[in-house]
């Protein structure tokens, strides 16, 4: 793996958890107000503005303005975001199947962490090789 790569890996996971922290605050909130498909997808959008800024100029460092990248940025975030919403709706039916052999699990803010969690590492693989091979490539 080159030094370039590794470095824009470690960044990503650190843009990510910016990103991941402003969705996950937002879902949370919203969780408690309106239907969780919902909750998801506005966090989802929000936790998108903050990751493009970070991503841009932070991980790929790039600085030219470009309206075919925030096209392409935003194409990519909206297939992610159906396969994002798509994990969570399909986490909180098949965790609680699972979890129920688990007590400490076994409850409906665990079932929403985990759906959370796994919607979150799905579209977080998806967007970095979007982003580093497609939105922000050199090339």
């Amino acid at each position: 793996m080159s030094n370039e790569l590794k470095r824009q890996l470690f960044r990503f996971i650190i843009a990510g958890c910016c990103a991941v922290a402003t969705d996950c605050s937002f879902y949370y909130i919203l969780s408690h107000f309106i239907d969780l498909s919902i909750a998801k997808g506005i966090s989802f959008l929000i936790g998108t503005i903050a990751a493009y800024l970070i991503n841009k100029y932070y991980t790929f460092e790039q600085t030219r303005k470009s309206k075919t990248e925030i096209v392409k940025f935003f194409g990519l975030y909206i297939s992610t975001l159906i396969a994002n919403i798509g994990v969570n709706k399909i986490s909180l039916i098949l965790l609680p199947i699972i979890f129920k052999y688990i007590p400490f699990l076994d409850n409906f803010e665990m079932v929403k962490l985990f759906a959370f969690l796994c919607a979150t590492g799905t579209s977080t693989i998806l967007n970095f090789i979007g982003q580093k091979f497609w939105v922000f490539n050199k090339n």
